[in-house]
């Protein structure tokens, strides 16, 4: 069975601009997608909610050991705990933004279906290799 999205920390209370949580997955590709969502106007005084994809710049996450690495020297030579992702001022790039996903279970289905997708992408090209 090949696994999907690997969620690394899941937080209520963040730095980034959001009254929702936040959660932090590991990607075979070893890079850290985060998804949280947000309020936007739909139409003068309408709200709805919107999913964010971005990606972490500052860690990186080894998908087959599980551990998370620092891209930067900022956490030279200390352990990295995986509450240390949530921190002030994130360097985030923003992948992908959803209006139509009702629930953070959705949004993981979508990161699983992509993590799928990269771990036979890599089998596919192991393959080809040997």
């Amino acid at each position: 069975m090949i696994s999907g999205a690997k969620l690394i920390h899941k937080t209520h209370t963040t730095y980034l601009p959001t009254p929702f949580p936040v959660h932090y997955y590991g990607m075979p590709n070893g890079k850290i997608y985060l998804v949280f969502s947000r309020f936007y106007e739909v139409d003068f005084g309408k709200t709805g909610i919107e999913f964010i994809f971005a990606v972490h710049k500052e860690f990186s996450y080894d998908y087959e050991k599980e551990e998370l690495n620092a891209v930067c020297n900022e956490f030279h030579r200390t352990p990295i705990y995986s509450e240390m992702i949530d921190k002030p001022e994130p360097k985030i790039k923003t992948v992908k933004i959803y209006r139509d996903l009702n629930s953070y279970g959705e949004a993981q289905a979508l990161l699983n279906e992509k993590a799928i997708k990269m771990r036979r992408q890599n089998r596919m090209t192991e393959n080809l290799a040997s």
